[in-house]
């Protein structure tokens, strides 16, 4: 229980760093890791749902390459964080770039499977109303596909941001100081400051967890509300993870 303490107290106050010369913690230190810890995550997950969630819209608008879909996330899941890392710090190099296509290769996964399933899980008569009015493909996908669509998307941007958040603690390995920095530098940080940065990074993953959540249910339309939780089982029971669980 000391140790908690002792993280809480690193958190707000400065310490003379183990290493010795140096101070190292406080409000001012803290804010500096954070900072560049959302900054990583932030742009890593703009840039994955810039590519997945068109990429996924248009898959399943056409019903073509549901394979490579389906499948992306069991991929994404088979390739080991740091692994993936390090062949990127190998082969093109360190710094903030380097290590934000790495998180976003890491993070498209989940979205656009998301998006693919929500798409084909449209209900087909309502498309086939909107094309018989008129619409083309593209209002199709805008306003009838993706707006009921809209709460699997966010169920994958809220998988990927989180891992992206908790896979960002190695960022220090490539250069890029995060809040990960006294979780992997403890001779300059400390017990107590290994402890508090793990602390922090557990509350921006529970914060991003519980705000996205709350946008996800936001943007659900009123008639999946109205369904209640029989349609919500149908949209998760469609997902490939979900049907094989159920299976065994």
């Amino acid at each position: 229980m000391n140790d908690f303490f002792d993280a809480i107290d690193f958190i707000f106050n400065e310490h003379v760093s183990p290493a010795g010369g140096a101070q190292v913690g406080g409000l001012a230190n803290m804010w500096e890791l954070t900072w560049e810890h959302l900054q990583l995550s932030f742009v890593s997950i703009a840039i994955s749902c810039a590519i997945a969630i068109p990429l996924g819209l248009w898959l399943g608008h056409t019903g073509k390459g549901g394979f490579l879909a389906i499948n992306a996330s069991n991929v994404g899941r088979a390739v080991p964080s740091l692994a993936l890392i390090a062949f990127f710090v190998a082969y093109i190099g360190v710094g903030f770039t380097n290590l934000t296509l790495a998180l976003v290769l890491l993070a498209i996964p989940p979205i656009l499977t998301n998006t693919y399933t929500g798409v084909r899980q449209v209900d087909r008569d309502s498309v086939d109303s909107a094309r018989g009015m008129g619409m083309t493909g593209p209002q199709v996908v805008r306003r009838i596909e993706l707006p009921l669509s809209l709460p699997l998307i966010f169920g994958g941007i809220r998988i990927s941001a989180v891992n992206v958040i908790a896979t960002a603690t190695i960022a220090p390995l490539a250069g890029v100081v995060t809040l990960g920095d006294p979780i992997i530098n403890v001779n300059t940080y400390g017990d107590e400051g290994r402890l508090a940065a793990a602390l922090v990074v557990a509350l921006l993953a529970v914060a991003t967890e519980l705000v996205l959540g709350a946008v996800q249910r936001a943007v659900t339309p009123r008639g999946l509300k109205l369904e209640g939780g029989s349609g919500w089982r149908r949209l998760a029971m469609a997902l490939p993870n979900n049907r094989r669980e159920a299976t065994t």
